[in-house]
């Protein structure tokens, strides 16, 4: 028996639930002890560039945790479980149940890094990435399984750390799959593109170079642009005479599925920064799995993920993106052959059940 515990968020966060789908399908009961926090990555950090919302911040920590440690002290009355799963962004959690669960082996997913958040979201101070860096030490000295995304992410933590490291991709949830047309009855789309981008708007999303090439086209392709942030003031003022583009600050978790399988191509990540070297962003493995011809950044993380089952562009570069998509548009068989490449790959390699299985082994193992 697994237990999944902290404050995470699976309905904005989808890591966990995928870690949980896999491992439940494998084999695992997974019993979750969950007060979720809702202090998303955007307000986190806000708290960084001003810490006078840091109060807010350890008030909502406070609280969840006042409902979570008894929740974990109860639940030490029944049968142990075999490990402990702290979920996405649990940096601090991973203390708490540390202290909570002394007997059971400790599982962090530790998908991104907070010093490498900062960083992408414009945060260079000196000392705030030392308290950061600081701050993922902390969280990793805790754990007894470290779970990340890539092998770039992996070469990148220390030694110690990197002793006690699982690579698991990080997949698509069911949900993302279940969204996804049959072939044969997709909507008409008047032979036009149909193209979506998903995000928080930051450098390593590469919003503005995906805005600068929906400028060059002009017109030429569908696109629906999802999401807000740092980059988005930017994205708005280059998109603001573009026919035929539709702007959505915010789309429901849940409703986000459905909204990108109507769509023929589902874009990436296309920042040229370090942390876009080392990661294969979850809209990615998403859009594959809803049935969309994924294009991203030609990045070595992202060429392991996904072979010849993408559009591969070079990171940063507007016009060869605008090129990628004019071809799509351009050779409807080419487009038909690359949706079926996606799905089968999605299929083979993106579920649940396959990206788990590498976490699986270990937990067997231990």
């Amino acid at each position: 028996m697994l237990r999944a515990a902290g404050t995470y968020d699976s309905g904005a966060h989808p890591r966990i639930r995928v870690l949980l789908e896999g491992l439940a399908r494998r084999g695992w009961t997974v019993q979750e002890v969950v007060e979720p926090l809702r202090f998303d990555t955007r307000r986190r950090v806000e708290v960084l560039r001003r810490p006078s919302r840091l109060p807010a911040f350890g008030w909502a920590l406070v609280r969840a945790w006042s409902r979570l440690g008894p929740r974990l002290v109860s639940a030490r009355r029944g049968p142990a479980p075999d490990a402990v799963v702290v979920g996405h962004m649990g940096h601090f959690d991973v203390a708490l149940v540390r202290a909570l669960s002394p007997r059971c082996p400790v599982v962090l997913d530790y998908l991104i890094s907070g010093a490498g958040t900062a960083r992408d979201r414009g945060e260079q101070g000196r000392v705030k990435q030392r308290l950061l860096r600081a701050l993922d030490r902390f969280a990793l000295a805790r754990a007894d399984v470290v779970v990340v995304d890539t092998e770039e992410h992996a070469q990148a933590l220390d030694p110690d750390a990197r002793r006690r490291t699982v690579v698991v991709a990080v997949g698509a949830d069911d949900r993302w799959f279940g969204a996804r047309r049959n072939e044969a009855a997709e909507p008409d789309g008047g032979g036009r593109l149909r193209v979506v981008f998903y995000g928080v708007m930051t450098p390593l999303q590469g919003a503005g170079v995906v805005a600068e090439a929906l400028r060059a086209l002009d017109g030429a392709v569908d696109a629906t642009i999802v999401g807000q942030g740092q980059d988005g003031e930017l994205v708005d003022r280059l998109l603001a005479d573009v026919p035929r583009i539709r702007r959505l600050p915010w789309v429901q978790p849940d409703d986000l599925p459905a909204l990108v399988a109507e769509h023929d191509v589902c874009l990436g990540i296309f920042g040229d920064g370090e942390k876009a070297r080392l990661v294969v962003p979850n809209k990615a493995f998403q859009g594959a799995a809803a049935g969309c011809v994924v294009v991203t950044g030609d990045t070595a993380p992202q060429r392991r993920a996904f072979g010849s089952a993408a559009v591969l562009v070079p990171p940063g570069d507007a016009a060869a993106l605008a090129e990628a998509l004019r071809q799509l548009a351009s050779d409807p068989a080419e487009l038909a052959r690359r949706r079926s490449a996606s799905r089968a790959w999605a299929d083979a390699h993106f579920r649940p059940e396959s990206v788990v299985a590498p976490l699986d082994e270990r937990l067997r193992a231990r």
